[in-house]
């Protein structure tokens, strides 16, 4: 035993005394491998942070150039001062309310008072992103972070978007944290960042926007303060009010899921009305409205380091002498209205704003912008620029209804009847639309219905070619705001979709530039090189265009509405549109010529409602004398008329071939392959019975004679009994109906297929009645009436409520009266025609609830 161990241990120091050789060798290159490495290490880390400056120089400053901005004849319009030197005024922690301090830190950096410095959870996101990318997605930077990049890394660093500089931010947030207190950090950030408009910091913020210290702003006014720090130029609330709010919610949501307020303080907050401040009149601005404009598209194309301090010279498109009278035009009119309150004791118009816009249709150029009627005046808003808010447009869209019918077979002769209707809306609820005017005007061509605004014909004319080829046109036509078809209803057409001024005002230009879409330019150089330009794609065929504005420029047309010397008449030839909101809210004018194209809009910026101010009384009078003075000296010019437009001579009755008993015949414009290959039918001659005046057969006594009446459409026939108008015969002088046929409607074929023959006007569907106990029961009573809207001949209507029938009527009015019982209860008309068929309407289902 003790021989075999002896043996183990030899075996054991010859095996040990092999390997000291190997194991020596191994550690010298592992040694030497690790002394590489942190060599390796220690240079790239004297690469990214040898150079970093320490953070006791966080106050250290430049002084960049200024970028300038010109009007398109080279006058100095702006002069974008640098704003790390300009408008600053630091402010203690402990003096700001500490809604501002948590709203900052709510949306800017959730856990900044948790991390070193740099949050994980943020680097961690961005490398993620990052790796699915390949490219820097989010920074994910705290505050100390963005202060760092902001003050202590030079401007082509902070513009760069690569992991070296991200690493660097990182290494000096970490560093600003060990010699820093978070409130110091905080502080130093709130005088530091930029909230656009040259508002440098937080104090400068708060006397730009609101006129106020930071110690006095409130929760609304600081969560829209906060809001501005990610991006100033897209939440500029002069120049993008909606985005602006649109921010704010998402602060005062952030502030609640960090517990700083509570779901009711938010919603307060998110209600209340803010009142900015104008830029301050000692600074030289000219056409402020138009300049903050252009200061944004520059931010958004170069970013706001270039702007505030990259030397721009940026020649735009405006005529400031242009612009001028346009400004002064707009205070003269606002003010006369208010002259005339005051001196003539007429009632307060309460119309104290107005704006406009001027474009170059063949060029796109905005040659004038005005955004309010004075932008210094606080009263008013007047610093927020409503030509890019959104508003309600009123009858002013018309003309793309028309645009879009016109696209699909209709024609400027094509006849409805202007005469009370119930449309059904997408929520199954009754809309009954009524003209301006409360009155009811008949068969109408399309060329007067818009010529004179009627409201229901419009409407009619959307819900006959539906309502996504009016969606359809708008956008081709440059309208953004109707991004949603679902929102929208048969109301789209008399304004019942938000838009904006500007881009309104570019879908008339796009009419009098034969169709083409026109892109609005604001900048026509930036340092000598070309600004970009839009496409001017066809939007709606020339013929189209030239039809819509054949009507526009129409002054006889358009006189039953307007008179004959209406302000929408000029020296020269010139189409416009008015509109104006059923709640005078908003009034607007637009119009143009073959030179230009103005929108004006009139009304207050806070949505007060002006007294009965239209858009012929309020944006009218400013869009006559602009375009007067806008075009003095220009040659007059006629719109250039295209090839596949043909003029035929009609009966105005109908749209149809003129015969000779039609007493109003004149000239029609149609595309080629759409004009009337029909005679006129709405006038007829009848044999009648002189001795009754009845239809002519062989068996009357009288003698024959001839006479021509008017043949009414069937949905007609009720109004001109109403008016009084003599209605053509039914009976012969045996008291029997006679044959005599209904007229065309002239609507091309199909075109009001979507209407049914016989219909229930009244009660609406799913309308809603209420007994009152205040009343006679035997007076609660509602009217049930019934209407053809096809040309179909009945002898016989009966009115059903809940099937058993309340009136049989052989001649319209088709009308009676039904007392009202709590419950459902359904509606229907059945018609019995010449030939013995019967016609039913579809059933109406109505209710009546008892009174409280």
């Amino acid at each position: 035993m003790i021989v075999v161990l002896h043996s183990e241990r030899a075996w054991t120091a010859r095996f040990v005394a092999r390997m000291k050789f190997p194991l020596k060798l191994s550690l010298r290159w592992l040694v030497a491998a690790a002394a590489l490495l942190g060599v390796g290490i220690l240079a790239l880390a004297f690469l990214l942070f040898g150079d970093l400056p320490a953070p006791d120089a966080l106050l250290t400053r430049t002084s960049p150039d200024t970028t300038k901005i010109f009007d398109r004849k080279g006058k100095l319009l702006y002069e974008i001062l640098d704003p790390r030197a300009g408008r600053r005024t630091r402010v203690a922690l402990d003096e700001l309310p500490a809604h501002l301090r948590n709203a900052v830190v709510a949306v800017e950096d959730a856990n900044f008072y948790t991390h070193p410095g740099v949050d994980a959870v943020g680097v961690v996101r961005a490398m993620v992103q990052y790796a699915q990318a390949g490219y820097i997605v989010s920074g994910g930077s705290t505050i100390t972070q963005q202060l760092s990049r902001l003050v202590l890394l030079s401007r082509e660093e902070q513009e760069s978007r690569t992991v070296a500089r991200k690493l660097r931010e990182m290494a000096l947030a970490l560093r600003i944290t060990q010699a820093y207190s978070k409130d110091q950090i905080l502080n130093m950030y709130l005088n530091e960042v930029y909230f656009g408009n040259l508002a440098y910091g937080v104090e400068a913020a708060a006397r730009t926007y609101f006129g106020k210290p930071a110690r006095d702003l409130d929760l609304a006014e600081s969560a829209l303060v906060a809001g501005l720090i990610q991006s100033p130029a897209a939440h500029d609330p002069y120049v993008n009010p909606d985005a602006a709010r649109a921010r704010q919610r998402v602060v005062l949501d952030l502030m609640v899921k960090a517990g700083y307020i509570t779901t009711d303080d938010a919603d307060l907050a998110a209600n209340e009305v803010l009142h900015l401040k104008a830029t301050d009149k000692r600074e030289i601005i000219r056409a402020p409205h138009f300049v903050a404009y252009v200061r944004n598209l520059l931010e958004q194309q170069y970013g706001e380091q270039a702007v505030n301090a990259g030397g721009l010279n940026v020649i735009t498109t405006l005529d400031l002498d242009l612009n001028s009278r346009a400004q002064e035009i707009i205070s003269r009119h606002v003010n006369a209205l208010k002259s005339r309150t005051r001196n003539e004791n007429a009632p307060d118009y309460n119309l104290n704003d107005a704006a406009l816009i001027a474009l170059d249709p063949a060029t796109g150029e905005s040659v004038a912008m005005v955004g309010s009627a004075d932008y210094f005046d606080e009263s008013i808003d007047g610093a927020v620029n409503v030509a890019l808010s959104l508003r309600q447009p009123g009858s002013s869209i018309k003309p793309i209804t028309y645009a879009a019918a016109f696209a699909r077979d209709y024609t400027p002769a094509t006849v409805l009847s202007d005469v009370p209707t119930t449309f059904q809306t997408q929520e199954n609820e009754p809309y009954a639309p009524q003209n301006f005017d409360r009155q009811w005007h008949g068969p109408l061509s399309l060329r007067a219905a818009l010529a004179t605004s009627s409201n229901m014909i419009a409407v009619k004319v959307l819900e006959h070619v539906g309502l996504n080829a009016m969606l359809e046109t708008a956008r081709a036509m440059g309208i953004t705001t109707f991004d949603e078809s679902d929102r929208f209803g048969l109301a789209l057409t008399l304004g019942g979709g938000e838009v904006k001024l500007l881009e309104l005002t570019a879908a008339y230009a796009a009419l009098a530039n034969e169709g083409k879409r026109v892109p609005p330019i604001a900048i026509l150089s930036v340092n000598d090189r070309a600004g970009e330009h839009g496409e001017f794609v066809q939007a709606i065929s020339p013929q189209v265009a030239f039809l819509v504005t054949s009507i526009l420029a129409d002054d006889l047309a358009r006189i039953p509405a307007f008179g004959e010397d209406s302000v929408l008449n000029l020296s020269r030839p010139a189409a416009a549109k008015t509109g104006t909101t059923t709640d005078f809210r908003d009034n607007w004018t637009l119009g143009y010529t073959p030179d230009l194209a103005v929108g004006v809009w009139a009304g207050n910026a806070d949505n007060a409602p002006m007294y009965r101010v239209t858009g012929i009384t309020g944006a009218g009078p400013i869009w006559h004398d602009f375009m007067e003075t806008a075009h003095r000296g220009l040659a007059e010019k006629a719109f250039p008329r295209p090839p596949g437009i043909v003029s035929v001579e009609i009966c105005d009755a109908s749209g149809l071939i003129a015969t000779e008993i039609c007493p109003r015949v004149r000239n029609e414009l149609f595309i080629e392959g759409a004009e009337p290959k029909r005679e006129d039918d709405a006038y007829r001659v009848f044999e009648l019975d002189a001795a009754t005046n009845l239809v002519w057969n062989d068996h009357c006594r009288g003698p024959r004679i001839r006479r021509v009446y008017r043949v009414y459409p069937p949905d007609a026939q009720d109004w001109a009994r109403r008016k009084g108008l003599a209605l053509a015969p039914e009976l012969d002088c045996l008291g029997r109906l006679a044959n005599v046929g209904q007229p065309s409607s002239g609507v091309m074929p199909g075109a009001i297929s979507t209407r049914a023959a016989l219909e229930v006007v009244s009660p609406a569907h799913h309308s809603q009645f209420e007994t009152s106990p205040q009343i006679p029961k035997d007076l609660q009573r509602i009217e049930v009436s019934a209407r053809l809207n096809q040309a179909v001949k009945i002898v016989r209507l009966t009115l059903y409520i809940d099937g058993e029938a309340i009136g049989r009527f052989s001649t319209v009015p088709y009308r009676a009266l039904w007392e009202l019982s709590v419950g459902e209860h359904t509606a229907q008309a059945v018609g019995i025609a010449v030939d013995g068929a019967e016609i039913k309407s579809e059933i109406v289902n109505f209710s009546v609830a008892q009174a409280n």
